[in-house]
């Protein structure tokens, strides 16, 4: 099993750290989609967001918002892209949340994938029922 590079880093490998707490740590992305693009992870190894503890989520998006409007202000940027992979296109399996600093007309367009309407209001009512059935407390 090859070692986990944020546990490395979180254990003290370099990185170019922009917040240091007991609980969580944020970092720049060594290949940031613009400069300025931030990586927030909790110091215990957890793969997924579903992973972590209400404490734990709570400790690390606390972390994220301060983050935010860091990087709003240092970057000078009009707002942020933050999202969080689970598995799939997740580069490091450990959670972390991507702070990507925007300005219109910058370049990055919607989102990465493509986007489809459901079939009619019922089948996005089923889903929708999926989904909260799903969701636990």
């Amino acid at each position: 099993m090859t070692p986990c590079p944020f546990c490395a880093i979180a254990e003290g490998a370099p990185a170019h750290r922009v917040l240091d707490e007991p609980d969580v740590l944020a970092f720049l992305d060594v290949r940031p989609v613009f400069p300025g693009h931030v990586l927030v992870i909790p110091r215990r190894h957890a793969e997924t967001l579903i992973d972590l503890d209400g404490t734990e989520v709570g400790q690390v998006f606390g972390a994220v918002q301060r983050v935010v409007r860091a990087v709003e202000q240092a970057m000078e940027a009009a707002g942020t892209f933050v999202a969080v992979n689970n598995r799939v296109s997740q580069s490091v399996p450990h959670v972390h949340v991507h702070v990507v600093p925007r300005n219109p007309k910058d370049g990055l367009r919607g989102f990465f994938w493509p986007r489809h309407r459901y079939e009619n209001e019922q089948a996005m009512a089923d889903v929708a029922a999926r989904i909260a059935g799903a969701v636990r407390p």
